[in-house]
């Protein structure tokens, strides 16, 4: 059984519990153990404010992966992104890695050598693999058009993230598809959800999340997949705060990877929380094979 350190990030177990219980859910039914442990900060929140502190954070925490001998599994793009580019950093700058292996060390703590970061997502389709969750499929989608989010933090800087291929990544494509649905091309497939700007520009923030909703509804898509904690958090806000009407301009709805994937597994709609997606995402018991 493959066994991964599970680092559920800030975002996920507050504002998202939904993409954690499927996503436990899910990895539970393919039999991928998850181990808790007492994780701190992904170090994302203070790059900006204090680099050295935020590369010890992330340091830290795969050195807590490491002394049991682990990697760690993510389901956020966001601090996915943020171990990654950390651990470049310090790769490329002997003292600074020398400084947090010194923080590390007073905590009894060894310097991560071995572990890595993994995405959900890269989990999913390089360790159980297409062929194995395939076997898994008992009710396929039939007819369900699928417009996927890439999402920035995993994708860029590729050489750093090394997710996928940076202009033409299929790795999300590729595990829609394995439930039967189809994945449609649309605009806005590489770019942001508008997140980033929240805080100082919600209004414009809200104007971008639209776009990419109405973008996918253009394309021909049933509904927006999604496997990032923020971008999901945004979809939601655009229907929790659009004004009369405007549903008539968007995608359906949002729905988290595994909530898609755990529905073809014939997991029930209980089990993945679709009720706490907004709106409610049960929607897709209409597209599985009866």
């Amino acid at each position: 059984m493959p066994r991964y350190a599970y680092f559920p990030g800030c975002k996920i177990p507050y504002f998202v519990p939904h993409y954690g219980a499927s996503t436990r859910r899910v990895l539970e039914e393919l039999e991928v153990d998850l181990v808790e442990l007492e994780f701190n900060c992904c170090g994302y929140p203070m790059s900006h404010l204090h680099k050295r502190a935020s590369l010890l954070a992330a340091a830290r925490n795969l050195a807590l992966a490491e002394a049991h001998g682990l990697d760690l599994l993510t389901p956020c793009k966001c601090c996915f992104g943020a171990f990654k580019r950390a651990m470049y950093a310090l790769e490329q700058s002997p003292e600074e890695r020398e400084r947090v292996g010194a923080e590390l060390a007073a905590e009894g703590l060894a310097y991560p050598q071995k572990s890595q970061a993994r995405h959900l997502l890269s989990v999913l389709r390089h360790e159980v693999g297409l062929e194995a969750l395939a076997k898994r499929i008992v009710r396929p989608y039939e007819h369900l058009k699928v417009a996927v989010l890439y999402g920035c933090h995993a994708m860029r800087p590729s050489r750093v993230t090394q997710f996928d291929h940076p202009w033409s990544p299929r790795i999300i494509d590729e595990l829609v598809e394995v439930t039967g649905a189809h994945t449609v091309d649309w605009a806005g497939k590489l770019s942001c959800c508008g997140a980033p700007i929240k805080e100082h520009n919600p209004e414009l923030s809200l104007a971008v999340i639209r776009q990419r909703m109405t973008e996918c509804r253009e394309g021909g898509a049933d509904v927006l997949c999604i496997a990032c904690p923020y971008s999901q958090m945004q979809c939601e806000r655009a229907y929790s705060e659009a004004p009369p009407l405007a549903d008539r301009e968007l995608v359906t709805g949002a729905v988290l990877y595994p909530q898609l994937l755990g529905l073809a597994m014939g997991l029930t709609p209980e089990d993945l929380t679709l009720v706490l997606n907004k709106p409610d995402a049960s929607y897709l018991l209409s597209f599985l094979a009866r």
